[in-house]
């Protein structure tokens, strides 16, 4: 009976049990020692304004968000200005409150939508793309067209789960000691990527300065390894960081890399698998990056055509979002990115991808909406909209190339309302370029402010 009382003292102690099954009062409850005294808190105040109770049965009216736009319309910064404004609810074929301006505008890289949609709808927002070694005494690194492949293994920030050339080489490095290869022959394959490098369409001024040569294999979107810039060979420039890291990791590499097509049956050795496209979209979107977009548009053309080139591209997204229901007559476009100044859609065309993309019929497509900068905060908009009514009720996609200026997005109103918007600029004074870019975010801004 006493070793018996004992252990239960010795387990209600070690266990907490008395303050378990007999709780003391709460903090509140408990009175302050003697001659302390707690200064009375003021109650905090909110921080933004308070999400409005909608009423879904009566929507924002044309006159509503006319009013709301009011002369900002005729902000002759604007020059040349399409604005289309729709309701997020309501059938899908349904008229704009507001459509004025020009049918067939340079989109800028509001196309990136139109690529980025199409991508999520063919292959899915979990499909991860591989990079691959096979081989043996002769090696082959087959690119997989990951547009984030990274050559260093990140380890901050929001590219740290991105495949990398130094992890694949530590896997490959590990395989081949475990058959007892320590020296190779190492060749590279980008063949997944067919047609010319560069759009025929883009001015000869794009490279290096705007855009890297599109490649089924590359590290760090072309990027040099030594921060130099970007490199005219990003398959060959792979391969050869690819065999820096081999070597680093006791894998001697004989002669230079040489560009070779793997055999089909190739034995496989070691392979490594980039983030979901979810997020590749989403990063693409953010930040609006360029060589990102022309990859998925590649990868779409190969899913849809066969053709992973610009042509192949651009038959895949046509076909893709026709499929969806989106009207693209009279479109034309030449590219993933919007890059091309030869590119024309209607603004309508993007409002109805939005829409698309934010219902719920489609949640496959809902990475292209989280992926929008937030006004004021992320992405491309990050520093835009500063001291604005739309600072975080605004998402949208930027666009911008020398004459246009461009937003699509959404923007929720004071009684809590979603509205999808298109605002292109075209034929900007090159003077007047950051002045149609604010009077942008003055059209926004006030759609966030209507009372409608």
């Amino acid at each position: 009976m006493v070793v018996a009382l004992a252990a239960g003292a010795a387990a209600t102690y070690r266990y907490d049990l008395v303050d378990r099954w007999f709780p003391a009062d709460t903090p509140a409850a408990v009175p302050p020692p003697p001659g302390f005294t707690l200064e009375p808190q003021p109650s905090p105040s909110a921080v933004g304004r308070p999400a409005p109770v909608t009423d879904r049965a009566s929507g924002p009216t044309a006159g509503q968000v006319r009013r709301a736009l009011g002369g900002a319309v005729d902000d002759p910064r604007l020059a040349a200005v399409s604005i289309v404004v729709a309701p997020l609810d309501g059938a899908f074929d349904a008229r704009p409150l507001i459509d004025d301006g020009r049918r067939r505008v340079m989109p800028a890289s509001t196309l990136k939508l139109l690529t980025a949609t199409a991508a999520l709808e063919v292959l899915g927002p979990d499909h991860r793309f591989a990079t691959r070694v096979v081989g043996g005494r002769r090696l082959t690194l087959v690119g997989g067209g990951d547009p984030f492949l990274a050559g260093k293994q990140p380890t901050t920030g929001p590219r740290r789960n991105d495949a990398s050339l130094q992890t694949l080489a530590r896997l490959t490095a590990h395989r081949l000691r475990a058959r007892a290869i320590g020296s190779v022959r190492l060749a590279y394959d980008a063949s997944l990527f067919s047609g010319p490098a560069l759009s025929p369409t883009w001015p000869a001024g794009y490279v290096p300065d705007v855009v890297t040569p599109i490649s089924a294999l590359w590290a760090d979107e072309g990027f040099a390894p030594d921060g130099s810039g970007r490199v005219p060979d990003p398959a060959a420039t792979a391969a050869a960081t690819f065999a820096s890291y081999l070597g680093k990791d006791g894998v001697r590499v004989r002669g230079t890399p040489q560009e070779r097509t793997a055999a089909a049956g190739a034995a496989p050795v070691a392979q490594v698998r980039s983030r979901p496209l979810s997020d590749i979209v989403e990063q693409v979107l953010q930040y609006s990056d360029n060589e990102g977009a022309e990859v998925l548009g590649h990868q779409v053309g190969l899913a849809v055509t066969g053709h992973g080139s610009y042509a192949g591209g651009v038959r895949g997204v046509r076909t893709t979002l026709q499929g969806l229901g989106v009207d693209l007559r009279g479109a034309r476009f030449y590219d993933g990115s919007g890059l091309s100044r030869d590119d024309r859609i209607d603004p309508r065309t993007l409002v109805e991808v939005l829409r698309l993309d934010s219902g719920a019929d489609h949640p496959q497509l809902r990475s292209v909406v989280t992926g929008l900068p937030v006004a004021a905060f992320d992405g491309s908009l990050a520093l835009r909209f500063r001291g604005s009514r739309g600072r975080g009720w605004v998402r949208a996609k930027t666009g911008t190339l020398t004459g246009t200026s461009a937003l699509a997005g959404l923007a929720t109103t004071r009684r809590g309302h979603t509205l999808v918007f298109a605002l292109v600029s075209n034929d900007i004074p090159l003077l007047d370029a950051l002045d149609a870019r604010a009077a942008l975010d003055r059209l926004a801004s006030r759609l966030a402010a209507c009372d409608c």
